[in-house]
């Protein structure tokens, strides 16, 4: 054994030069490691509890809340929680809970900055297909409930692995603001 290998069969004394040894040594734990989630954790436990957040998000700057384009009356942002990479929610700028209560301006513009989600999506991250819908109520799921706003999920075939489904823990290979700075860049003008 060289001095850089340490006998990791023996007991150290336990002192701080002994744990520098180990450094490198796989343990039993794995990890995940995952820093854009520090912007949540600084932000306390629970951000724009007092707010709407897809009423406040368009009144700051669009790199600042992750806006990635804006209509006359919808915008398109990325999910602070996102299912997948890229994930997108497409809002009315009117705070409404329900799909109903929107204007026909309204529908036409979620409808077709929905269209241009998938389009930019698939140029920027190559997916493999969509997922799009809008929960319509807290009882069906809706995170805001009393905002409008729909889900726009890119899927690749291989993004369902034992990962989300045994450990109930999604990996995002990147962090939110480079997924932003992508999708604005592409987004036509």
């Amino acid at each position: 054994m060289t001095a850089r290998e340490p006998d990791v069969t023996s007991e150290g004394d336990g002192s701080l030069e002994d744990a520098g040894l180990f450094a490198g040594v796989p343990d039993e734990f794995q990890r995940l490691w995952t820093p854009h989630r520090m912007a949540y954790i600084q932000a306390g436990p629970e951000p724009l509890r007092e707010e709407c957040p897809f009423c406040e998000a368009p009144k700051h700057d669009d790199a600042d809340r992750l806006i990635v384009a804006r209509g006359e009356t919808a915008y398109v942002l990325l999910n602070l929680f996102p299912y997948n990479s890229g994930h997108l929610l497409v809002c009315p700028y009117r705070h409404i809970p329900t799909y109903d209560q929107a204007t026909p301006e309204e529908v036409a513009e979620i409808g077709a900055l929905t269209q241009t989600a998938m389009r930019v999506l698939g140029e920027v991250s190559r997916c493999d297909g969509f997922n799009i819908g809008m929960n319509q109520g807290a009882v069906a799921g809706a995170g805001v409930d009393a905002h409008l706003h729909q889900h726009v999920v890119p899927r690749w075939r291989s993004d369902a692995n034992f990962f989300p489904i045994i450990a109930k823990t999604k990996a995002l290979p990147q962090l939110l603001g480079e997924v932003r700075e992508a999708l604005a860049r592409a987004w036509p003008r």
